[in-house]
């Protein structure tokens, strides 16, 4: 009964950050796309991936708003952590490559935000591989 209750509070609060990023990404995907350019130039090279973007951008806010939604719900909890945790990964490397940063107080906070994704993928890590 606890486990439940448990999951029933967990769930949305770790899938929260999934809908409201993503639909704010959705709707305004211009700075993130900037920011990967310089990644999806590189990767583009060796993975055949669209070159625009912007629509890949909100390719992945789709997913976030989508399976974070499930999450929410308690709707396929295991699957819908998993594509969240498969997406959050190069989302992290591209958007956050705070050894990139030339000012002190950009790779900080860069280094923060790639730390807090770490975080949030461990969450979805156990949420993916938990127990009925």
């Amino acid at each position: 009964m606890l486990i439940r209750l448990t999951r029933r509070i967990a769930r949305p609060l770790l899938a929260g950050i999934f809908v409201q990023g993503g639909l704010d990404t959705f709707r305004n995907p211009g700075p993130r796309a900037q920011r990967i350019e310089p990644v999806m130039a590189k990767v583009g090279d060796a993975v055949p991936l669209p070159d625009d973007t912007v629509s890949l951008v909100r390719f992945n806010a789709a997913v976030h708003v989508v399976a974070g939604t499930l999450l929410a719900m308690g709707r396929v909890p295991r699957l819908a952590a998993a594509v969240l945790a498969a997406s959050l990964v190069p989302t992290t490397v591209a958007g956050h490559r705070f050894w990139e940063e030339d000012s002190p107080q950009s790779k900080a906070m860069q280094r923060t935000h790639f730390l807090k994704n770490l975080a949030i993928l461990g969450g979805l890590i156990v949420t993916a591989t938990e127990r009925r």
